[in-house]
């Protein structure tokens, strides 16, 4: 899982550094060419609206999707495990209702042979499909993890629930970014 959320991670890095090299070489050819590449908007929607995608599959693989969690860990191990498995439940209901309504965005940018209202005119179907995969990702994901969780939830393995599908604490929060430090200062070769 670990190698997965590493891909999905540099495919998200990649498209914003592609998308500020993009807005920033616009804005200097403007000022100083009084010039316009035209687009750099239009590019900047579409990485938004795929990155989002994969920012939300990353957020499931990372346990990062936000909750509000005031009196979470003051509950019942028993309600904690009712509680993160309707959590990752509706998640996987939502994700799943993501999909089925985009599906009826991309069949209906097909039939309309829809383009998008810019100089550029992309046919819509080409950065709708990407956005598509990445919902479909992340539908995936979720309906796997609502999965486990309800075969943990179901056989009693509160314990296990509650592990595998808390939100993070602050404490665990930290202690992965100070692991992430350390991981990248020996890779440097600095141990400082």
């Amino acid at each position: 899982m670990r190698r997965f959320e590493d891909i999905l991670a540099t495919v998200f890095g990649v498209i914003f550094v592609v998308l500020a090299f993009v807005v920033t070489v616009e804005t200097l050819v403007r000022k100083l060419f009084n010039f316009s590449l035209q687009g750099a908007d239009e590019l900047g929607g579409y990485s938004l609206a795929i990155g989002s995608t994969i920012a939300f599959a990353l957020a499931i693989v990372g346990r990062n999707h936000i909750r509000v969690d005031v009196f979470h860990d003051r509950f019942p191990r028993a309600l904690k495990a009712l509680l993160n498995w309707v959590s990752i439940v509706l998640l996987a209901g939502l994700a799943v209702l993501f999909v089925i309504v985009s599906w009826r965005v991309i069949l209906e940018s097909l039939e309309y042979h829809s383009t998008a209202q810019t100089p550029w005119a992309t046919p819509l179907i080409y950065p709708q499909s990407l956005w598509y995969a990445g919902l479909v990702l992340f539908m995936v994901m979720a309906v796997i993890f609502a999965a486990r969780a309800t075969r943990l939830f179901f056989s009693r393995r509160i314990d296990e629930l509650n592990e595998e599908f808390h939100a993070k604490s602050a404490k665990e929060e930290l202690k992965e970014e100070l692991d992430s430090v350390k991981d990248r200062q020996a890779a440097r070769g600095d141990g400082s």
